[in-house]
């Protein structure tokens, strides 16, 4: 035990080294989520890229969607309904100002009926989702309804006269205008193909407005038979800008069954048309300076005009459902190939994310598999090594199972794994074989120091028996003393090296004896007091490793406290069996420490002394080992007085029955005495007995005693102080191999030091330890050493 005590005081600081280095290191990431992120990253990666392209091809998709609703459906159809109804209005409205008579009323009513109709049908900026809608479309749809406002007015400005010809053309050519403008808004699509496709429809509606223009400028002059140079001027600007649209953008870009209408200009209808213009130009150029003189050709412009706006009307009409079918082509295209790259892009990440998840569950599986066979290598190697230790042998090959290989890194990581699995095997073995062979040499050794031990015990008694000078005996006592001691150390080395204790009894002990045998094996003895309440016997079996238990507990106690200060031992019987104190007042011990001995005592590492020369406290793992062996229970905790106190609880099974050969004590006045020796008081661990007086007192010295002479020293009878099942049997000249297996008990310090007392006070003449009065004798009487 000697250097336990100083881990008391002593903190390691191996827990903060490896706190450091954890906390200085690079800290690396377990396998799963590392694998984790192998499956997630390109997952990550690939997942806003399909997002973003497929919310791009969506808001394409529903972009074109809502803007050819418009231009169909929506908007689209009610602002070429309201044009057609205003270029009727607008004509019938310069009819009925020209010849204001009945029919012409009728018909003007009957055409603003259509027109309001029209008005009603047309929607309002406000009515509509204009989010996806044509850049433009709602100003224009803005500037429409303010001309639409004023149509209310302008009726009754030209029923009522009071709205020129000039200003009723004006102002239905300005609404007409700028329903055109929404038309053309709706023409501006985001997707280019139907963007080409309603030029062509956009240039015909203007061609229509172009014509109706001329038809009502000329509808007003046939009339009057005249037109003014600013009327006539409006004509010629119409007809030139109609023929330049006719001839350069519509019958370019007619397609599919619109190439029918590419001959409208040879017609009969549009040669008639262009013959009228023809005279009207010549007229022109024969008639004054402000005015314009018609001919009778009104008949034949009417016919004509309402002729071709037909046919313009039809295949505008052709040329709206094939802008219609392209835009409707496109966006259900927009939406196929939505759906597909939707569908493959899914497909492709579900893909990924399967394939990663596949590939890294093989990886994490055959790693995980590498992983369990180097645990399970963990696991084995302790086993065999056990196995060595208990004498089996083991063959490496057998204990190692092969990984099968396989052709990639992880089959070379796992052959590299199965030669060091072997290696380590192997490596296990021979160690634990050596481990093995430096035991049993080990204790050869402790053995044979045993027997030279036992010999020189044997050599001290013999000497003791045959002097009897006080000064000789004191020093044949300590080395008995210190024989004792080293022949427990000498154990130890026996303990360590995997054996037991040789000393065996026959019978069971006292309690009080071993506790006695214990002390008499510690250096500082005689501050050792023990109390013992009430009277146990420890089994045969447990009286040696007892003893050697109780000796460096009790010399631990001793070595770290204070050298004046008391070590008390302590018996008591409780509900599982005894318990036995051992206290001190040194300096105790850290919580983690407590922690980590009674640790230890509870389960008792396997010990390789090779590996713990260094280590001091080599009696801890000697009692350890012994508790273990005896199932006893030691358990370390603070004391009171600021050291330790060891608490060792005694099983019931070691606790037995007074053996049926063991006499009571006798009565205190039936004891034998030599002399006046120390009584045992409570609380001190002297001697009850000592070498038995003789029977009677021979005649020669009688005489002496009366008158007061010096009486005669006490005789040492060997083993005397001993229990009977302490006494070590006699011995015969051949046991001297048996004798460490058989060793002899030390002798209780206590008589020891009583009989150097007794010879003090024999030379000197004293009364041997006289009582005070009223009180019982000295317990310890201060010696030699004690001062």
């Amino acid at each position: 035990m000697a250097g336990w005590g100083k881990g008391r005081r002593r903190r390691t600081a191996e827990g903060a080294g490896d706190g450091s280095r954890r906390a200085g290191g690079v800290r690396r990431l377990p396998l799963r989520t590392v694998l984790l992120i192998v499956v997630i990253v390109p997952s990550v990666t690939f997942t806003p890229l399909l997002a973003s392209g497929m919310r791009q091809l969506a808001g394409q998709w529903q972009e074109e969607k809502a803007q050819l609703e418009l231009a169909t459906t929506t908007v689209g159809r009610p602002a070429a309904g309201l044009f057609f109804a205003l270029d009727q209005e607008r004509r019938l409205t310069a009819k009925a100002q020209a010849s204001p008579g009945a029919a012409a009323r009728d018909k003007l009513a009957g055409q603003r009926a259509a027109t309001d109709r029209a008005v009603q049908a047309f929607p309002t900026a406000d009515d509509l989702d204009l989010t996806d809608a044509q850049p433009g479309l709602a100003a224009a749809l803005r500037r429409a309804e303010r001309d639409l406002g004023l149509l209310d007015q302008q009726r009754r400005a030209v029923d009522a006269g009071w709205s020129s010809p000039q200003q009723t053309f004006d102002y239905y050519s300005g609404v007409l205008e700028t329903d055109l403008g929404v038309l053309t808004a709706l023409s501006h699509t985001g997707e280019s193909q139907v963007n080409i496709g309603a030029q062509p429809l956009v240039d015909l509606l203007w061609i229509i407005d172009l014509l109706g223009r001329e038809d009502a400028l000329l509808t007003r002059g046939w009339d009057t038979g005249r037109l003014t140079r600013n009327e006539y001027a409006l004509v010629t600007e119409a007809l030139g800008t109609r023929n330049h649209l006719m001839h350069a953008r519509v019958l370019p870009a007619l397609t599919g069954q619109e190439t029918r209408y590419a001959t409208i200009t040879g017609g009969e209808a549009w040669r008639t048309m262009t013959a009228v213009e023809g005279r009207l130009a010549t007229a022109a150029s024969g008639s004054g300076r402000d005015q314009v003189r018609l001919g009778d050709d009104g008949a034949a412009w009417r016919s004509s005009v309402a002729s071709v706006t037909a046919q313009l009307r039809q295949l505008a009409g052709l040329r709206f459902a094939y802008v219609s079918r392209v835009g409707h082509d496109h966006a259900d295209m927009i939406f196929t190939v939505f759906v597909s790259i939707s569908t493959v892009g899914l497909l492709a990440l579900a893909l990924v994310i399967l394939t990663s998840w596949r590939v890294t569950a093989v990886l994490r599986r055959r790693i995980l598999r590498l992983r369990q066979e180097a645990q399970e290598l963990q696991e084995r190697l302790p086993d065999v090594v056990a196995r060595l230790e208990r004498g089996e042998d083991v063959d490496a090959d057998a204990e190692v199972r092969a990984i099968e290989p396989t052709g990639d890194e992880l089959g070379e990581l796992g052959q590299a794994l199965n030669v060091a699995r072997r290696s380590a095997v192997r490596t296990a073995v021979r160690q634990a074989e050596q481990h093995r062979g430096f035991q049993r040499m080990l204790q050869r050794i402790a053995r044979r120091t045993q027997i030279l031990i036992g010999l020189q015990l044997k050599k001290l008694d013999e000497l003791e028996r045959k002097h009897e000078d006080p000064a000789v005996l004191e020093g044949l006592f300590d080395l008995d003393h210190l024989t004792a001691r080293l022949r427990r150390y000498e154990e130890n080395l026996v303990i360590l090296g995997g054996g037991q204790p040789q000393r065996r009894w026959r019978n069971p002990v006292r309690l009080l004896d071993v506790l006695r045998a214990a002390q008499s094996e510690v250096q500082d003895y005689r501050r050792i007091s023990i109390e013992v309440e009430g009277e146990y016997w420890i089994a045969e079996r447990a009286v040696g490793p007892m003893i050697h238990v109780l000796a460096e507990l009790m010399e631990n106690a001793t070595t770290f406290s204070k050298p004046l200060t008391p070590v008390e031992v302590r018996s008591t019987p409780v509900s599982k069996g005894v318990a036995v104190e051992i206290e001190d007042r040194g300096l105790g011990m850290e919580p983690e420490q407590y922690a980590a001995v009674n640790a230890l005592l509870q389960a008792p590492p396997q010990l390789d002394v090779m590996t713990h020369a260094d280590d001091v406290r080599l009696g801890l793992y000697v009692v350890a080992r012994l508790a273990a062996g005896l199932g006893l229970q030691v358990e370390l905790r603070p004391s009171a007085f600021g050291g330790t106190r060891v608490i060792v609880l005694l099983p019931e099974t070691m606790v037995v029955d007074r053996p049926r050969t063991a006499e009571p004590d006798p009565p205190e006045e039936d004891r034998p005495r030599a002399g006046a020796l120390p009584t045992r008081t409570r609380g001190h661990a002297l001697a009850t007995v000592a070498a038995p007086a003789p029977a009677a007192p021979s005649p020669a010295a009688a005489p002496e005693r009366e008158n007061g002479g010096p009486r005669p020293l006490p005789q040492r009878v060997r083993q005397a102080s001993l229990a009977e099942e302490l006494k070590a049997p006699a011995e015969t000249p051949g046991d001297q191999e048996e004798w460490a297996a058989g060793d002899r008990p030390s002798r209780s310090s206590a008589v020891i030091g009583a009989f150097q007392r007794q010879s003090r006070l024999r030379r000197t003449g004293e009364e041997a330890f006289p009582a005070p009065p009223g009180g019982s004798p000295d317990p310890m009487p201060p010696t030699t050493e004690d001062r």
